[in-house]
């Protein structure tokens, strides 16, 4: 893949470098509108601060089939601008089966991917290239300079997360993952390729990327509408993160195994020494009670996070899609 040389003296006859803007849509009817006329200048070549000739050649908006009438927004929106392409999900999949299905899509020499709300501001692209090529990334995440305006438990939850993530997987990269990034065109159509369901999508971007980089940015407020991740579905993403990222959790069940084993001795020797050098005398049902009740905990979890992980596998051996494409916009459940 060729790339326009990092120069500030670049002259605007050389060919631009073409970026790919992947947009996934669940609630963006109130805010693509105002989101596209903001792009809509960087569609002409331009330059970036560090002066690199660029623009943005496609949007692709990804309809991942939200509660609202997006659908006849992103109609509307295609035939008002030529560089909007929309992307039709046979159902809803979530957000990183979208942004999956917007890359594999995507022709630019880089792709891009934001959020719908307007949070996150387009123009901060060009310094997100810049700084990929300058020290030959090719993986940009956004790192926001300000919390993100959620309120403050959501934050606290969500960096809690992150951190508790980065620390049980010891890899602190996890912690640092962003919806806002720029991905060498090569890597994200290849990753939305080969990438199989139940895949965490920064996860498999960090198994084909080498060098990658992060970007300081400054977050915006939310347009007008609400947020399309409850708690739940917040959970969910951090559990698949968790299941999706590597086998340390199955080697933390065999700690806890190991720990439960020598909890067990403990208390053995507990009650052997209450019996025959203690005063007090030792209840067998209450040790017995402790001794179950803790071990059936243990094999539990250990049963439950196993099962997930064969869930995992089992939907990969099963070939389940990790996104459908239709040739026809999808409507509200309600239409149909």
């Amino acid at each position: 893949m060729t790339q326009a040389p990092n120069s500030s003296t670049q002259p605007f006859d050389q060919q631009p470098v073409r970026v790919s803007l992947v947009v996934p849509v669940y609630q963006g009817e109130k805010t693509l509108p105002f989101l596209m006329e903001e792009i809509e200048p960087m569609t002409s070549p331009q330059r970036t601060p560090e002066g690199t000739n660029f623009f943005i050649s496609e949007v692709l908006l990804v309809h991942d089939c939200g509660p609202d009438r997006s659908d006849k927004i992103l109609e509307t929106l295609s035939e008002k601008y030529s560089f909007v392409s929309p992307v039709w999900l046979s159902r809803n999949y979530g957000q990183h089966a979208a942004t999956m299905a917007g890359m594999a899509s995507a022709t630019g020499d880089w792709v891009a991917t934001i959020d719908e709300d307007g949070q996150q501001d387009p123009k901060d692209i060009g310094s997100m290239l810049d700084c990929a090529q300058r020290d030959s990334f090719q993986l940009v995440y956004a790192q926001p300079t300000n919390p993100p305006p959620h309120g403050w438990i959501r934050n606290l939850f969500s960096k809690t997360a992150k951190n508790i993530t980065a620390k049980l997987l010891g890899n602190a990269e996890v912690g640092q993952f962003n919806s806002f990034r720029l991905v060498d065109g090569e890597i994200a159509r290849t990753m939305a390729a080969y990438c199989g369901n139940g895949v965490y999508l920064d996860v498999g971007l960090f198994w084909i990327a080498g060098r990658i980089g992060r970007c300081p940015i400054r977050l915006r407020n939310e347009m007008d509408r609400p947020s399309g991740y409850s708690y739940f579905k917040l959970f969910g993403h951090f559990w698949n993160l968790i299941l999706t990222t590597g086998t340390r959790p199955l080697r933390i069940i065999t700690l806890i195994g190991f720990a439960s084993i020598l909890l067990a001795v403990a208390i053995s020797f507990y009650a052997f020494y209450g019996k025959f050098f203690g005063t007090n005398p030792v209840q067998g049902w209450a040790s017995m009670l402790i001794v179950v009740s803790f071990f059936s905990g243990a094999i539990l979890t250990s049963l439950g996070v196993i099962a997930e992980y064969l869930a995992v596998t089992m939907g990969i051996a099963m070939g389940k899609p990790l996104y459908v494409v239709s040739t026809k916009p999808t409507r509200p459940t309600a239409e149909k």
